[in-house]
Formats: structure tokens, C-alpha cells, sequence
């Protein structure tokens, strides 16, 4: 049961713990330049709410729900997003660093990540239908099993993916990056 609950309100640099953001429910509300690195937000519930400029590196979200939130703007380094509530976890990401973090199982149909980097980020087993990738770096990211059809890749760089191992009928990826599915062939190519 949520402890406390806050309507349309606007944090800003909040921390953790008894002097800052106390575990709950909050809907419709703002985080500004917060701070949440090595914190845990686990069995917190977001919705509708705004993340900006914010830092969740490292932070724990065993059972958290968001439901329709966008991060903007926000480091978010080595998360566990596969710890959050499925039921309850639709996002969006806009000019974030999401390195080293894991959707791993995830069913997060059309995803937007605009701008992102994305190095090392564990995709397995997620159900990225209709996702856009618009202007991310993928370095390193793993796709195994991934579920990748319909998803926009056509300006996303420095992915690798596996056509035997991933789903990505009508997956648009533009044509200077389509050497990133034959990797495993040793195809190189040229201009």
C-alpha cells in the first residue's frame, strides 16, 4: 500500500530518503534535476509523470510502476528495467543515457527513444514492436530474441542484429546500416 500520494506536483533536485521523496503513488507530476543514483524508487508508482534532467544510474526498481512516463535529459546508467512491474511499465525516452542498462523480457511495444545513447544495453527477449530509434547510438546492444518488427532503426548507428535470431519483418533500418545484420557473416562493406 503507497504511503503517500501527490497529484501534479513538481520536484525539483529531490533526493531520496526521510528529507526527500518518500515512497508512493505520484500522478501527473514533474521531477526536475533530481537525484536517485544508487537509491532505490522499488515498489514506487509513477504515472503520467515527467522525468528531467535527472539521475537514476545504478537505482534499484524491483516492483515500481511507470505507466506513461517520458525522461528527458536523464542519466540512467546500469538500471534493471525487467525488475519493474510489467503490467505497468510504458516509457519514453528523449536525449538520455540509458549505458549498461537491461530491458531483458520486456513487452514495450512502441517505445520512442529519441536521441539516445544506448551502449551495451541488454534488448533479449523484449517485444519492441513498432518501437522508434530515432538518432541512438546501439553500440554492443544485445538483440536475442528480440521481437524488432515494425520498429524504426533507419537512423539508429552501430547496431548489430542477428535476422536469424530476431523478429524484424517490415523493421526499417536505412541502407548505410544494414551491414549491421550480416556481422556474424564477416560481410564487410563498402562505399
Amino acid at each position: 500500500m503507497s504511503s503517500t500520494y501527490h497529484y501534479d506536483t513538481t520536484f525539483e533536485k529531490a533526493a531520496l530518503g526521510n528529507t526527500g521523496l518518500l515512497k508512493g503513488e505520484y500522478e501527473q507530476c514533474t521531477f526536475m534535476n533530481c537525484d536517485f543514483s544508487s537509491g532505490s524508487l522499488s515498489d514506487f508508482k509513477f504515472v503520467d509523470c515527467e522525468f528531467v534532467d535527472c539521475n537514476l544510474s545504478v537505482c534499484k526498481l524491483t516492483g515500481s510502476a511507470f505507466r506513461d512516463c517520458k525522461f528527458r535529459g536523464c542519466k540512467i546508467l546500469g538500471v534493471h528495467f525487467e525488475t519493474c512491474n510489467p503490467v505497468e511499465f510504458a516509457v519514453s525516452f528523449d536525449s538520455c543515457q540509458l549505458n549498461h542498462t537491461s530491458f531483458y523480457g520486456l513487452k514495450i511495444k512502441q517505445t520512442n527513444f529519441f536521441h539516445c545513447q544506448l551502449i551495451e544495453v541488454d534488448f533479449s527477449a523484449c517485444d519492441l514492436t513498432g518501437s522508434q530509434f530515432n538518432e541512438c547510438d546501439l553500440s554492443g546492444g544485445v538483440f536475442d530474441r528480440t521481437n524488432l518488427e515494425q520498429a524504426d532503426l533507419s537512423t539508429a548507428s552501430q547496431c548489430i542484429i542477428d535476422p536469424e535470431l530476431n523478429k524484424i519483418r517490415k523493421a526499417k533500418f536505412s541502407s548505410q546500416h544494414l551491414a549491421g545484420l550480416l556481422t556474424k557473416y564477416g560481410v564487410v562493406a563498402v562505399d
